[in-house]
């Protein structure tokens, strides 16, 4: 953090003796870094592939355009920029996007209200966030339901508690209790204060937008809002090639604002873009282009991220399917056009089709999870938590594919090779026909030699069978209970919380409920 930003925030509302006894004697969740990789990327497209798909892409912005939807301001200010507008379609001239584009940071950090959980998005960092965005939630006690507050807020202290995320994350689970116009409330507020993580905006709508930039106000103070980035949000791109002025509109207000915002075409192949990856990473990289560019309009430097969300299509029943060798050509590809473009890159996450924290779940999520760090992923959003396709938020998947990003983080950093790493005084120590369990090396790094699972069964058959036979489900759910009955909120200033309670409370009674 620097100076200027440590002296705005030091110069926030303060509760003052309160708030310091509050911070002193608040547990203190153990929680990891975000990522940075000492692993190169996997390139699998060479120079010329590259080539023809950016070309193509410039061909589909001039000759075939985009659409942007009941917004006359985003067609006037395409027309200003040089582009072809034709009703609501928007054609751009060869370049011109890439142009625009050049003008987006390559990096930034997103702060948190706990300045140690700020993160870099962009470069050789990976942040993971959770899932995002399930109308129904599951767990073993009571299998598939509607989600709630209640269950929101839980996602959110598992967040909060879990080591080896670095993000709140946004919508965990779509809280179907409180009204539609209102519940966007709810949710920035369980972010804000029982967490002290990195967080998403609204883009429900452009209002909801406006919302969370004015609760980020209150949190982390109007001026440093102003000249720091805060918040991210999603923004999906209507695939394919259409701009909704929904979307476009939360895009606007964090733009202007100076936060960040993904740019992320929802692609499923053969339904929303082509059946090919080459296709498909041509119709990617152009809505992209035409976003981000879009964007910048509003904004030169505002902070965005190059997003691909892909899957594949079960060409038998029409449904998603997640893991496939297609979606991982595609997240590498993406990757590599990511970095030519200059822009931090979001894409996989624990995506899986099914029903169950079962063995499918567990092949599509690792399948998804190691192909995002391969390929370069900055920002993986649904890192924890996915399960069929996209639809439920399970609490025993979460901690298990929490538990699981340790493994990213340990893969992402690399061979050691200092003297310690090369291990030759163990070797020397010990010799022919000996062994390594009590020689001097193995005592000096045997609490962090190897990566440890947190929920992973390794006992003998019989201390198992004694403890009850559990399977990896019934672990994760005692997890669940445990973490939850163990969890504290993070210290926040009194003053603060009540100006959010205050902000709340007004603007859900300024509006009559609606749940449409």
């Amino acid at each position: 953090m620097t100076q200027e930003a440590g002296a705005v925030r030091r110069g926030r509302r303060s509760g003052g003796g309160a708030a310091r006894r509050a911070e002193r004697t608040a547990t203190r969740s153990e929680f990891s870094r975000f990522i940075t990789r000492n692993v190169p990327d996997f390139e699998i497209l060479n120079a010329e592939a590259l080539e023809i798909i950016e070309a193509n892409a410039e061909t589909v912005l001039q000759e075939v355009g985009v659409n942007f939807v009941d917004n006359p301001a985003a067609l006037a200010l395409w027309k200003d920029a040089g582009a072809d507008i034709d009703g609501e379609r928007v054609r751009i001239p060869r370049g011109l996007a890439r142009q625009l584009c050049a003008t987006a940071p390559s990096t930034f950090t997103q702060h948190a209200r706990n300045p140690e959980r700020n993160v870099e998005i962009g470069g050789r960092n990976l942040v993971l966030a959770p899932v995002y965005g399930p109308p129904f939630v599951r767990d073993q006690a009571g299998g598939r339901r509607y989600a709630t507050i209640e269950d929101f807020r839980n996602f959110v202290k598992l967040g909060q508690m879990s080591k080896w995320l670095h993000h709140s994350g946004g919508t965990v689970c779509e809280p179907t209790d409180v009204a539609v116009n209102k519940r966007h409330l709810d949710m920035l507020q369980a972010h804000m204060t029982l967490s002290d993580k990195p967080y998403m905006g609204s883009v429900t709508l452009p209002e909801r937008a406006e919302d969370s930039i004015e609760m980020s106000r209150i949190l982390f103070g109007s001026e440093f809002v102003d000249q720091h980035t805060v918040m991210t949000s999603l923004v999906n791109i209507n695939s394919p090639l259409t701009f909704d002025s929904v979307m476009m509109g939360a895009l606007e207000a964090y733009a202007r604002a100076n936060q960040a915002a993904i740019i992320s075409p929802f692609i499923v192949g053969g339904a929303m873009a082509p059946v090919t990856v080459a296709g498909t990473l041509t119709q990617v990289l152009a809505e992209v282009m035409a976003g981000v560019a879009y964007s910048q309009l509003i904004r030169k430097g505002a902070p965005v991220v190059f997003g691909a969300f892909v899957t594949s299509i079960d060409m038998n029943s029409g449904a998603p399917t997640f893991g496939t060798p297609e979606a991982a050509q595609i997240t590498l590809g993406a990757g590599q056009l990511a970095r030519r473009l200059g822009l931090p890159y979001r894409s996989a996450g624990s995506f899986c089709g099914s029903k169950l924290p079962d063995a499918q779940a567990a092949y599509e999520t690792a399948n998804s999870l190691n192909i995002g760090l391969l390929s370069g992923v900055n920002f993986m959003l649904h890192a924890c938590g996915w399960l069929e396709g996209g639809l439920v938020s399970c609490y025993e998947k979460y901690v298990m594919d929490a538990d699981q990003l340790g493994v990213l983080h340990k893969l992402a950093a690399g061979v050691d090779i200092s003297a310690n790493g090369q291990g030759m005084d163990a070797i020397r120590e010990v010799g022919p026909g000996g062994h390594f369990l009590g020689c001097a090396h193995t005592q000096d790094n045997y609490k962090d030699a190897f990566w440890r699972s947190g929920l992973l069964d390794y006992k003998p058959f019989e201390t198992w069978e004694e403890e009850g036979a559990r399977d990896t489900a019934t672990l994760a759910a005692q997890k669940v209970q445990k973490m939850l009955g163990e969890y504290q909120a993070p210290a926040i200033d009194p003053g603060i919380a009540e100006a959010l309670d205050d902000y709340v409370a007004r603007k859900k009674a300024a509006v009559p409920d609606a749940f449409v």
